[in-house]
């Protein structure tokens, strides 16, 4: 399939996310595209509604922010598992897939006859620099 050809609005979403040092809110991003014609935080859910959709970005729900993907999007691929660390120091998020965990839950789901929609982890503690 591909990357999906975007809207401009889901571009430019997409653009501050990938060039933003952390998490975003829906807010913060139409602070910063205000520019750019966004005047309603509709323009922004919407977009995002999309990129989540098509796997380019991810929702942090603890911090009620998002994030752009650090997966290559060359072809189709299932998230599967998704797992950040998130320090609560310097707000630094680091996306990252672990085979062996994703092969235990889902082991753990299937024995629960659980069908699941979406799996995201989410580990909060200090980095390196801040610990």
């Amino acid at each position: 399939m591909g990357t999906p050809q975007l809207t401009k609005n889901q571009s430019l979403v997409m653009g501050a996310l990938a060039h933003s040092d952390g998490p975003m809110s829906a807010y913060t991003i139409l602070d910063k595209l205000r520019d750019h014609g966004f005047r309603a935080p509709l323009q922004v859910y919407r977009a995002l509604d999309k990129l989540l959709e098509y796997g380019l970005v991810h929702r942090l729900e603890s911090l009620n922010a998002f994030v752009a993907c650090t997966c290559p999007h060359e072809h189709e691929h299932d998230h599967g598992v998704t797992a950040f660390t998130i320090c609560e120091g310097c707000g630094q998020v680091t996306e990252f897939h672990d085979e062996a965990i994703e092969e235990r839950l889902s082991s753990l789901v299937r024995t629960q006859n659980f069908k699941t929609e979406k799996t995201t982890i989410e580990i909060r503690g200090h980095c390196k620099s801040c610990a």
